[in-house]
């Protein structure tokens, strides 16, 4: 089967890691209508979860996003309008601008030619901020997210830097994600949690494993990851032999993954998750960005629990 999109944002990111988230592309480089904040102050300083501080003189009137999470996150506390460009793996809202860009192999020529007044990024592959440092444009850093507190910590570092805080955002992310797992019944589960086909996983020690871990779930990949990398590729006897209760598919976008495909794996058909229907397909962007739509993540994660 052609896969309907590229692997899992977080699985690209993880590759990488070892190493060292359909639309047709538009583009969009009209300047956004400025608007004013209530309380926005600049200039302004501000250091991301694990990063170096930023100071920005003024507000950014001219946003370009190389991080899917970021542009949802963006949208979510309502600087959409600052955003003139976001790169080829922002899908999210539809009407975010997106375009070519790319935050893997970015090309600092192409992102300059967009005039921007501040960058946002996930990493900083080929020099990208001494690259747009010369030219004259900041890049705020906004590195993978390891725990749910990074995504709050990151929103509000979004908040800061935009002159749009994301106060009242983070609070409702925080009060829906504490009901949700209220609500949820106390179970001793195990679970396996694929990221594609290759039988890619994610331990506790990553954002994706400590979202599960706010259920009390066991992931059966943390014994498997001897690298420490926390995405660890598990064997078909591997997870057969572990025997998780749940499992989870990211890769059900991407790759067509589903319960049945699931189901038709050779020796599959034994292992409990798929003998109770508990093989559950998520969206594969919502689990693999850390941004506002955790909250649905988490939401999917307490109705498999409930089954």
């Amino acid at each position: 089967m052609t896969p309907r999109r590229v692997r899992p944002a977080v699985l690209l990111a993880a590759l990488a890691a070892l190493a060292l988230g359909g639309c047709a592309t538009r583009e969009d480089t009209a300047a956004p209508p400025p608007t004013e904040v209530p309380g926005a102050v600049f200039p302004v300083t501000v250091t991301p979860p694990g990063g170096q501080p930023l100071t920005l003189d003024e507000r950014p009137e001219r946003i370009v996003s190389l991080s899917s999470s970021a542009t949802e996150g963006l949208y979510a506390i309502g600087a959409g309008a600052r955003v003139v460009a976001v790169d080829d793996q922002s899908n999210f809202p539809a009407e975010a601008p997106r375009t070519d860009l790319s935050g893997l192999t970015p090309n600092v020529e192409a992102i300059a030619e967009r005039t921007p007044d501040l960058v946002i990024a996930s990493g900083d592959p080929g020099g990208l901020v001494d690259g747009l440092a010369k030219v004259g444009v900041p890049v705020l850093l906004l590195t993978a997210a390891t725990t749910v507190d990074d995504v709050y910590t990151q929103l509000d570092v979004l908040g800061d830097a935009t002159g749009h805080p994301a106060d009242e955002l983070v609070a409702r992310m925080r009060s829906d994600i504490d009901a949700i797992v209220r609500d949820a019944p106390k179970a001793d589960l195990t679970y396996y949690h694929e990221l594609d086909p290759g039988l890619y996983s994610a331990t506790s020690k990553t954002f994706i494993g400590q979202v599960y871990g706010l259920f009390g779930l066991e992931n059966i990949a943390d014994e498997a990851d001897s690298t420490g990398s926390g995405y660890p590729q598990l064997s078909a006897e591997y997870v057969i032999k572990a025997n998780p209760a749940l499992v989870f598919l990211a890769d059900s976008l991407c790759c067509g993954q589903s319960a049945r495909t699931v189901g038709e794996r050779p020796g599959w058909s034994e292992v409990d998750a798929v003998k109770s229907g508990r093989v559950i397909a998520l969206d594969d962007d919502i689990a693999s960005r850390w941004g506002p739509r955790v909250v649905d993540l988490v939401r999917a994660v307490g109705d498999a629990v409930k089954r």
